[in-house]
C-alpha cells in the first residue's frame, strides 16, 4: 500500500465560525452554517477520516491503518493503535474561548487526553492576535481573582500576528485565538478542552456555553509565562520540534521539487500555499495518478511503504509533519 491517501474533509459547526473555509480554501460547506471546523485527518470512535480517491476510497482511517499497519505506519506499529494525529483548519471569525488542555500528568486523574497542538497562520485579519500563556509574573491567585472579577484577559499573553507564523502549544498552556485568524491546527490526537472564560459569550442554543473551571486550575501551567511565536520566513526549516511531532516549514519555487523515500517513516503533507503537483517530474515512486495536483488546504497522509516527489508549479508551502510513530 504505497498511494498517498487523500481524505473526506468533516465540517464542524461551532459558534465562532465562519465561512472562510469556503471563500479561502474554495470548500462547498453546509448552507447556512457556521463551519469553525474542518477535521482533515482523524482516526476517533466519534470522528472517522474516509479516504476519498484511489482502490481504499470509502474505507476509514482506522480501517486503513488496522488492515495496512506495517505498510501505513511503519512494521513497528500496532494495529490496533489509533493514528496519533489530528489535523484541522480552523475559521476563528470570531475569539475563542480562554481554554487549556490537560498535561499527561493530570489528564488521568481528570478523565481526559493531553494534547499539544501547533498552529500554523494562514491567513489573518489586520490587527489579529494569539492569545497563549500567561502574563509574566501571574500567580494562580491573581488568575482566579480574575475568573471572579472578568478581567482575565489582562492575565494572559496577547501577540500579534501574520500569515505564515506559527506557535506550538503545550498540553497546560492556557490559550485563545482571536478573530480574524486561519489556522491549520496539527496535533494530538485528543479532543479534551477545558473552557475556563467564553467572555460573555452565548452559544448556538442560545444558552451559556458549559465552563469547567476547576479542571482548568488544575490542568494550567503556573510557570509558564510569554511563550514566543515562530515568525514567518521564506526558507525551509523546522517550526515545531516537541516529544509528540516535528513540524518542517518546506518552501519550493517554481520547478523545485521535494522527495521522501520509502521505508523512512509515515508523514503528513499539507499544502498552506501554492500548488504542487506529485509524480509531476515523471518519478515513478508513487502510484498517485501521474501529475496529481494538491493545492491550498490540502493534507494527505504519506504512509512509511510510499515513495513521493513533488514539483511546485509556482511558489508553494508544505508543512511535512514527522516523528509520531
Amino acid at each position: 500500500m504505497r498511494d498517498l491517501l487523500r481524505f473526506e474533509p468533516l465540517y464542524q459547526e461551532r459558534v465562532w465560525g465562519g465561512r472562510a473555509l469556503e471563500s479561502a480554501l474554495g470548500r462547498n460547506l453546509p448552507k447556512d452554517r457556521p463551519i469553525g471546523e474542518s477535521w482533515e485527518i482523524v482516526d476517533r470512535p466519534e470522528a472517522q477520516s474516509v479516504v476519498r480517491v484511489g482502490h481504499l476510497a470509502g474505507q476509514t482511517l482506522h480501517n486503513v491503518v488496522t488492515k495496512h499497519a506495517a505498510d501505513v505506519m511503519g512494521p513497528k506499529w500496532s494495529a490496533d493503535r489509533p493514528f496519533p494525529i489530528l489535523v484541522k483548519w480552523l475559521d476563528c471569525r470570531e475569539r475563542l474561548s480562554l481554554q487549556v488542555h490537560p498535561p499527561a500528568n493530570v489528564a488521568p486523574e481528570l478523565k481526559g487526553e493531553p494534547k499539544t497542538e501547533n498552529w500554523y497562520i494562514a491567513h489573518t485579519a489586520l490587527d489579529a492576535h494569539l492569545l497563549v500563556g500567561l502574563k509574566r509574573g501571574v500567580t494562580r491567585e491573581q488568575f482566579e481573582r480574575a475568573i471572579t472579577d472578568g478581567t482575565l484577559e489582562k492575565c494572559i499573553h496577547h501577540f500579534r500576528v501574520a500569515a505564515g507564523d506559527s506557535i506550538l502549544v503545550h498540553s497546560g498552556q492556557v490559550h485563545a485565538i482571536d478573530a480574524g485568524n486561519l489556522i491549520l491546527e496539527i496535533q494530538q490526537n485528543s479532543d479534551t478542552t477545558y473552557r475556563v472564560y467564553d467572555w460573555g459569550r452565548m452559544g448556538l442554543d442560545g444558552q451559556p456555553r458549559q465552563l469547567h473551571i476547576a479542571e482548568s486550575l488544575r490542568s494550567i501551567q503556573w510557570n509558564d509565562f510569554e511563550p514566543a511565536p515562530v515568525r514567518a520566513a521564506p526558507t525551509s526549516g523546522v517550526i515545531a520540534d516537541c516529544a509528540e511531532f516535528c513540524i518542517r516549514r518546506v518552501v519550493l519555487g517554481g520547478g523545485e521539487r521535494f522527495s521522501v523515500s520509502a521505508g523512512e517513516q509515515p508523514r503528513l503533507l499539507s499544502i498552506v500555499s501554492g500548488t504542487v503537483r506529485c509524480g509531476a517530474d515523471g518519478s515513478t515512486g508513487s502510484r498517485a495518478p501521474f501529475g496529481q495536483a494538491l493545492a491550498r488546504g490540502e493534507n494527505v497522509l504519506l504512509p512509511y511503504a510510499g515513495a513521493f516527489t513533488f514539483t511546485a508549479e509556482s511558489t508553494a508551502i508544505m508543512l511535512v509533519t514527522e516523528n509520531f510513530a
